[in-house]
C-alpha cells in the first residue's frame, strides 16, 4: 500500500460523502472568533470590577459596601489580571482544546483540561499576589487574598460553562449546514446515478449466461459466483452507509478469490480477528478497499510475493502490508484513505490511524 497515493473502490458512488469538503483535523471544530471571545472576558471584567469602578468614583451604589483600596492601580492590576485569566480560558476550551482533541482519548482530555486550568489559575493568583504590592505599594491581607481564591474559582467554573455553551453552539451550526450540503450532494448523486445507471437485471442475467457456458469449468463457476456476488454487495453498498465485520469479511472473502485467482501463490493474505468483533459496524467496503489499494500500488510477483495481514488488537482492525512499490505507473485518483477517514468521521466521529514504520504500512479502523 502506497502511503502518498489511494484510491477507492472504482464500483463505490459515493459523491455525497467523498465530496465531504472539511479539513480532517478540524472538521465540525470551527474556532470560535477573537472578538467573541474579547468581548465576554471584557464583560465578565468589568462586571466583576463593576463595584470597585463606582467607588472610585464615588458612586457606590450598595450601602453598607466599602473597600479599603480604591485606587486606579489597584482597579488597573485586578482588571488586567481577570481579563488575561478569562481570555486564557475562555481561549483554551472554545479553540485551543480542540487542537489536540484528534490526538487523545477522552479521559485524557479531561486530564490536560483539568491540569491547564489549576495551571492558570495558580499561576493568575501567585503573579497576583506578586505583582499586587509591587504596583500599588500595599500588601494584600489575608482575607483579601483568600477573597482572591474564592472568586477566581467562581469564575473560571462560569467560564468553563460559557465556553461549553459557545462550543455546543457552533457545533449545532456547523452541523446544520453540514446537513443541508448532504442534502445537496445526496440529490446530485442520485440524479447522477439515474442517468449512468447500469440496468442491474441486465449484467445478472448476462452473469448467469456466462456462468451456463462455463459450467464444466468449475473454477470459472466460482469466479462467476464470486464476483455476482460481489457485485450484489456493491449494489446494496449504495443503499446502506455501514454493515456488520462478519458480512464485510464475507464480501472480502470474494474478493480475495478473484485476487487470487490473477495473481496465484504471488498474493497471500491472513485474516486473524477475534470472533467478539464480529457484530461491530464498519463503513461499507472499508477492508475491500485497503486490501484493494495494497494490491495496486505494490509489487507483486515471484521474486516478491505480497502479503496482506488483517487483524484485531484492542479495539481495532489493523490492515498493514510491507511497502514494494511498483515501479510501473500506477493510475490513481489519490483520495482513497481520505475519502474512507471522511466517511468514518461521519459514521463514527472517529478518525482511521494510518502509520509507516520501518516499511510496514499500516492503517487502523477503530470499532468502538
Amino acid at each position: 500500500m502506497n502511503p502518498t497515493s489511494y484510491n477507492i473502490c472504482s464500483f463505490v458512488h459515493r459523491p455525497a460523502i467523498l465530496n465531504f469538503k472539511m479539513n480532517s483535523k478540524k472538521l465540525v471544530f470551527k474556532k470560535v472568533k477573537g472578538a467573541v471571545i474579547n468581548g465576554i472576558a471584557l464583560i465578565i471584567t468589568v462586571l466583576v470590577n463593576l463595584p470597585r469602578i463606582l467607588a472610585m468614583f464615588s458612586l457606590n451604589i450598595v450601602e453598607n459596601v466599602s473597600f479599603n483600596i480604591v485606587s486606579s492601580k489597584d482597579l488597573l492590576v485586578r482588571f488586567v489580571f481577570l481579563f488575561v485569566s478569562s481570555w486564557i480560558i475562555l481561549q483554551f476550551n472554545v479553540n485551543w482544546r480542540y487542537n489536540f482533541r484528534h490526538f487523545s482519548s477522552g479521559l485524557k482530555d479531561v486530564g490536560i483540561a483539568l491540569i491547564v486550568h489549576v495551571f492558570v489559575y495558580f499561576a493568575v493568583v501567585q503573579s497576583l499576589f506578586a505583582i499586587y504590592p509591587i504596583v500599588v505599594n500595599k500588601e494584600l491581607t489575608t482575607p483579601a487574598i483568600n477573597l482572591f481564591y474564592f472568586i477566581y474559582v467562581v469564575i473560571f467554573i462560569i467560564l468553563f460553562f460559557i465556553a461549553n455553551l459557545l462550543r455546543l453552539q457552533i457545533i449545532q451550526r456547523e452541523n446544520i449546514l453540514e446537513n443541508e450540503r448532504l442534502k445537496r450532494q445526496n440529490l446530485q448523486s442520485e440524479l447522477s446515478a439515474l442517468k449512468n445507471q447500469l440496468n442491474p437485471h441486465f449484467l445478472f442475467n448476462s452473469l448467469n449466461s456466462l456462468n451456463f457456458l462455463v459450467k464444466e469449468n468449475k473454477e470459472a463457476t466460482t469466479f462467476v459466483n464470486k464476483l455476482s456476488f460481489m457485485y450484489r454487495y456493491i449494489l446494496q453498498s449504495g443503499q446502506i452507509d455501514s454493515i456488520s465485520l462478519k458480512e464485510e469479511l464475507k464480501f472480502l472473502e470474494s474478493y480475495i478469490y478473484l485476487i487470487k485467482t490473477r495473481y496465484r501463490d504471488k498474493f497471500s493474505i491472513t485474516i486473524e480477528i477475534d470472533d467478539r468483533f464480529m457484530d461491530k459496524n464498519i463503513p461499507i467496503l472499508a477492508l475491500q478497499l485497503l486490501v484493494e489499494n495494497a494490491v495496486k500500488h505494490n509489487e507483486i510477483s515471484t521474486i516478491h510475493p505480497l502479503t496482506v495481514r488483517v487483524y484485531s488488537e484492542g479495539d481495532h482492525i489493523i490492515v498493514e502490508n510491507k511497502i514494494r512499490l511498483r515501479t510501473s505507473f500506477v493510475d490513481s485518483t489519490g483520495s482513497g484513505l481520505g475519502n474512507l477517514d471522511k466517511r468514518y468521521f461521519l459514521l463514527k466521529q472517529q478518525h482511521i490511524i494510518i502509520k509507516n514504520t520501518n516499511q510496514i504500512f499500516k492503517v487502523n479502523l477503530p470499532l468502538n
